[in-house]
């Protein structure tokens, strides 16, 4: 396997063309980084298109679950989303958190922020912030979300155990994560396992389904639920291009299984409760008046 950073370069090389990629042409590959496929239309995200505070333009076609439906975001809240591309997660759950709330997406690809940023200009949000920077390193103080969020992005990051540090460190006391991702369970085979594209394409770079919750665990996460899980099927057509005849045959008879998965899990201690202030305190406070200074 190649080295960290070489991995990082190849994955942000690759998602710098599919930021400009058609939409169908990413749902129909892995990620939008292999060749698309002619037999199936979506081979790994759902579908956002009902979803309150979804917005086309932000939807590029690269998750892989609808981990803000699951996210138990409440108005008010501060939320990071690891891996925002173009915005879309981030603002569906700007429908959630409301004009209290705030949102911030993360994304090292200067492309994908720049459309993003684009994004909520064109809808107007001014408490949904854009950060150029690394998920494993993120450009955000201790103890600010309440909620992260993240949509087929762990499996891109080499360090992923790292990532999760990151993801406890930036949760304020209480708070909780929901995030889906591509695992496995079996091993690729070496002709996906070692492929550059495949890495972008969320597959080669998936780990072991029990790693995955295993590093959860250790990194001081409570509560730990898989609230979806469903398999991810690659057509032939795609299989091929990395695959001989027989290694395809091994592959689609074998134990091994791709699976996107929904975790869910918390950080340890008291939430602290948000202040909440009555019209009836802001109405009287502005119709008091200090007779000393003639002000109100």
């Amino acid at each position: 396997m190649k080295k960290e950073q070489e991995l990082k370069d190849i994955v942000k090389a690759n998602y710098t063309k599919i930021a400009e990629q058609n939409k169908v042409v990413n749902a129909s590959s892995c990620c939008g980084a292999t060749p698309p496929t002619n037999k199936v239309y979506n081979i790994m995200m759902d579908d956002y298109s009902k979803t309150e505070g979804y917005m086309p333009d932000a939807d590029l076609g690269l998750g892989c679950g609808l981990p803000t439906q699951f996210a138990k975001i409440q108005n008010g809240d501060t939320v990071i989303d690891l891996g925002s591309g173009a915005g879309n997660d981030c603002f569906v759950a700007r429908h959630e958190v409301g004009h209290e709330g705030k949102v911030i997406g993360i994304d090292f690809t200067p492309i994908m922020v720049e459309k993003a940023r684009v994004n909520a200009e064109k809808l107007g949000y001014n408490n949904v912030e854009f950060r150029e920077g690394d998920i494993d390193d993120m450009p955000v103080n201790d103890n600010v979300a309440d909620v992260v969020v993240s949509n087929c992005v762990l499996n891109l990051v080499p360090n992923k155990q790292k990532v999760i540090s990151e993801i406890f460190r930036v949760l304020k006391p209480g708070g909780h994560f929901s995030i889906s991702d591509v695992v496995l369970v079996g091993e690729l085979p070496e002709g996906l396992r070692n492929d550059a594209e495949m890495y972008a394409g969320c597959v080669a770079g998936a780990i072991q389904k029990s790693e995955y919750l295993q590093f959860i665990d250790d990194s001081g996460f409570k509560s730990v639920t898989i609230q979806k899980e469903k398999p991810i099927s690659i057509p032939d057509d795609i299989l091929e291009t990395y695959l001989n005849p027989e290694e395809l045959t091994q592959f689609k008879t074998g134990n091994t299984g791709i699976f996107s998965i929904t975790v869910y899990a918390e950080k340890g201690g008291a939430k602290l409760e948000k202040p909440k202030v009555k019209l009836s305190d802001i109405q009287a406070t502005a119709g008091s008046c200090d007779a000393s200074t003639g002000c109100c």
